[in-house]
């Protein structure tokens, strides 16, 4: 397929714009700043069709393939969740409209809270993260905020070595050090590990469960008592809230503060850089602190309240990404109770499901139940066969390949999340193509490390692309080969 620029002919136009009809203001802007020459390709307005059309056919989502992306939970958004969202009421809403004629977008973002705290636990939330990730940092704010109420100084955190990398980068944002914390032979934290690290100095836990090898932290309780007793704070990474989804609540085992990614648990559109929403939800006694503006319901009307003299402040411009949070709304009024526990259910059978099966093929490095994902390793491969190859070998069978090499502490990982959308069928054809795989390593390794095979763009120089990538396409050199 060629480039758009490779396509473009001298004096081609896609249309054609009538002539300037106010008068010409000369000197608005300042000479420097003017671009001289815009640098586009001169197409037909039928080139452009055929070529984005093109573009987006090639495009790989959750709609057209399974996407067993570990750690991300790309699972099938319900197009109701779309049709809501686009409802005029919500998309033509300015956000500085005033708070009595957007009582239904105040209603929806109070229910939505109440119903977040309902399936979590916590005593109040706030929709304003932009992501999970900013969710993270708003809650290491408050923690930071928390112990200067207190007049304590603390400067340290732990987290354990199975983390998201956001983990530790929200805590040195908000100024604190990292500590962090080994698993144990289960593939959870290691109790002796984190008792030796734990002193004054300690503000909280940054703890996540399930956590990223999709397994239950089966010592919670006491891991939330530990901290406790130190005066510590436990902070929960929600990423994976999807496999306890009305099954278990961390506000119930001990966790004073939890973000929650809702284009995880809450099928929102994932991917592309946003938009997305973190939630944050916490506990009483760090009610206070939450982000201003709090949505609440007084006299029969709701409204935003600014009143909160220890909030640590806004974290996100007018209320978050609101066509989040309607898309969450509804995915969690379709469903129901019944329906919200069914997906913590099938999350975890899926997974399981599929463990058991590829387990006879793949090393597993952690032989037990797990949530709502799992992680193999290249480590019975054949013939130098690597995870990479397995990875690059499963685009050519139509399927996105898992997540690699993450967790960290587990050498060659393949991490595996079935989502608790996709069919048994749906899971039996991916099983089989991965022990394909396997059996093609012993075979015909060639195949696999020259994978893929049937893509538009075959297998890159990973090394040479990251030295030296190439970031800019000259439109010049195009033009000059025309000539």
């Amino acid at each position: 397929m060629k480039l758009i620029f490779e396509k473009s002919v001298r004096g081609r136009k896609a249309v054609e714009l009538p002539k300037l009809d106010v008068p010409l203001q000369a000197n608005l802007i300042p000479e420097e700043y003017v671009r001289q020459e815009l640098e586009l390709p001169e197409v037909s307005e039928l080139d452009v069709i055929r070529h984005y059309t093109a573009l987006s056919r090639r495009n790989f989502g959750v709609d057209n393939g399974f996407y067993p992306l570990g750690s991300c939970t790309m699972k099938y958004n319900p197009k109701i969740n779309e049709d809501t969202a686009r409802l005029e009421g919500f998309s033509q809403l300015h956000p500085y409209v005033p708070e009595e004629f957007s009582q239904g977008a105040l209603q929806l973002m109070y229910e939505l809270q109440q119903y977040l705290k309902e399936i979590t636990g916590m005593d109040a939330f706030t929709l304003q993260p932009a992501a999970g990730s900013h969710g993270e940092l708003t809650g290491i704010m408050i923690v930071k905020k928390y112990f200067e109420s207190i007049n304590e100084k603390r400067s340290k955190v732990l987290i354990p070595d199975s983390a998201h990398g956001t983990n530790p980068a929200s805590v040195t944002l908000c100024g604190f050090e990292c500590t962090e914390i080994k698993s144990d032979d289960e593939g959870e934290i290691d109790i002796d590990d984190l008792k030796s690290k734990l002193n004054d100095d300690v503000a909280a836990i940054m703890i996540t469960n399930p956590n990223t090898l999709g397994l239950f932290e089966t010592k919670i309780l006491d891991i939330a008592k530990i901290m406790h007793d130190n005066g510590s704070l436990v902070y929960m990474d929600g990423a994976n809230l999807n496999a306890m989804l009305g099954i278990a609540r961390p506000g119930d085992f001990g966790v004073d503060i939890l973000h929650s990614n809702l284009h995880k648990s809450f099928s929102t559109p994932h991917g592309g850089g946003g938009p997305g929403a973190g939630p944050v939800g916490v506990k009483k006694h760090l009610e206070k602190f939450l982000p201003v503006p709090r949505v609440e319901f007084v006299d029969k009307k709701y409204k935003l309240n600014y009143n909160f003299p220890d909030s640590i402040g806004r974290v996100r411009a007018f209320y978050g990404n609101f066509g989040i949070l309607v898309r969450a709304y509804t995915y969690i009024r379709s469903n129901g109770y019944e329906g919200i526990r069914a997906v913590g259910e099938n999350a975890v059978l899926n997974a399981n499901y599929l463990l058991a099966i590829l387990k006879k093929h793949y090393h597993l490095p952690y032989d037990r139940t797990c949530q709502h994902e799992f992680v193999l390793t290249d480590k019975n491969l054949s013939n130098g066969v690597t995870t990479s190859d397995v990875a690059k070998r499963l685009l050519d069978f139509g399927f996105y390949a898992p997540t690699i090499y993450f967790p960290i502490i587990v050498p060659g990982a393949i991490m595996i999340e079935p989502t608790e959308t996709e069919s048994k069928e749906m899971l039996d054809t991916f099983a089989e193509v991965m022990i394909k795989i396997k059996e093609e390593a012993i075979t015909d390794p060639e195949i696999l490390k020259s994978a893929p095979l049937t893509t538009p763009v075959s297998r890159l120089d990973g090394v040479l692309a990251a030295r030296k990538p190439i970031l800019k396409y000259e439109k010049q050199m195009v033009l000059k080969e025309q000539e």
